[in-house]
């Protein structure tokens, strides 16, 4: 792969992920029926009434392209891997250094916070929601750090309710596209840094690197990156006694979920059941078939919208019923509602590394460049061309 190429993917992988964000950020944990009500069916990136949080979006009602966390994580991760100087050629990425890279963060957002000056209570406002951002992290990340192994299990155990949350997930991409065609590889170096997943959730994380990675391939096809989900156990988890890999298990029922809904045929369909995009033509068996696929995944749902195994189920659900077509994945993700900006961002990683920047729907991906460059200072483009001069420097000859 040439620097051309490689830039296109690495590119393409930030701004997928950006644009599944942005399509979901509108509608984040919402339901069908609230999604249907106030957006009808939605195919494209749109405008948003909510308010800002820690974890989602930081202004008041942003304009189409605006994103939340996610996003905000992928840059957090190219920042940790552009500033690493071991572990890139041999050996591994270091988890401690790793954690020291939070706990700066988050030392320097109180800073700041502690500097601000005046009446007004925006500036402290939004102050508290960068620091609030990384204080869950923060607390996992420090005693890692410093090596106190006993107060790291508390914290851990402790981080967002003890649940099996989709952390790792949020960063895993880059990692992924920063070992380009390597997802045994990515796999490792994300499972060393899942400092915040508990259980199967850290194989979950592995793998989400690994299918970025897999997809980064010139030659990739949809069937060689869902493979990773069975080829690709450096953890050995399939050897795990009386469970197995857990992790594969969901891809079989998202396997099952879409064979199922495949079975619908043009005289099943009932079209007043189905929500149409308000622009050009509609797939009416797709879209039937599509919500049957959501009536299966609704019987798997986790407690929580963000668990990573839904997270998981999500995605390759959507891949295997939208055939790595970027769109139609999206907008399956993004109208089944839940953590669909989560979602989106995960899946558009992978199809926006499979596809390449110049593939990817040019309006989205202006509203998203312009989005995040306008609102948050973020550079998608020099972030890419950073990242990519970081990954040839290990490969001088290509």
């Amino acid at each position: 792969m040439n620097r051309r190429q490689l830039y296109d993917k690495v590119l393409g992988m930030l701004l997928g992920s950006a644009i599944g964000d942005a399509m979901g950020a509108p509608t984040e944990m919402w339901t069908r029926q609230e999604i249907r009500t106030e957006y009808g069916y939605v195919d494209r990136l749109d405008t948003m009434v909510r308010e800002p949080s820690p974890e989602g979006t930081w202004d008041y009602n942003l304009p189409a392209g605006g994103t939340t966390d996610d996003t905000r994580w992928k840059k957090f991760m190219v920042g940790f891997l552009l500033g690493q100087k071991k572990g890139l050629t041999r050996g591994g990425l270091d988890a401690r250094e790793f954690a020291d890279y939070f706990v700066g963060q988050y030392t320097n957002e109180i800073r700041q916070l502690k500097a601000t000056d005046g009446f007004e209570p925006g500036p402290y406002e939004a102050g508290i929601r960068r620091m609030a951002w990384l204080q869950e992290w923060a607390l996992v990340a420090k005693p890692y750090a410093a090596g106190d192994l006993q107060a790291y299990h508390d914290a851990l155990n402790r981080f967002y309710g003890g649940e099996m949350t989709c952390a790792g997930m949020l960063y895993a991409p880059v990692v992924g596209a920063f070992f380009p065609a390597d997802p045994a590889r990515a796999y490792r170096e994300t499972f060393r840094l899942s400092l915040f997943d508990i259980g199967y959730a850290r194989d979950i994380s592995g793998l989400t690197a690994a299918m970025v990675s897999a997809a980064m391939a010139g030659n990739a096809t949809p069937e060689s990156v869902l493979n990773v989900v069975r080829d690709v156990d450096p953890h050995g988890f399939f050897r795990s006694r009386l469970v197995g890999r857990s992790a594969y298990r969901v891809l079989k029922q998202a396997r099952a979920i879409v064979l199922e809904a495949n079975q619908l045929q043009k005289g099943d369909v009932n079209p007043a059941k189905i929500t149409f995009p308000k622009r050009g033509r509609a797939d009416t068996l797709y879209l039937a078939r599509a919500q049957r696929a959501y009536e299966l995944l609704d019987a798997r749902n986790q407690d929580l919208p963000f668990h990573a195994a839904e997270i998981h189920l999500v995605n390759l659900t959507a891949l295997l019923l939208g055939g790595f077509d970027f769109e139609k994945t999206m907008a399956f993700i993004i109208n089944y509602g839940r953590d669909n900006d989560t979602t989106g961002a995960v899946t558009g990683a992978i199809l926006g590394a499979y596809w390449g920047a110049n593939r990817l729907p040019k309006p989205m991906v202006a509203q998203v460049i312009k989005a995040n460059r306008a609102l948050f200072g973020t550079e998608l483009e020099a972030l890419a061309e950073q990242m990519t001069e970081k990954i040839m420097a290990r490969h001088p000859r290509e």
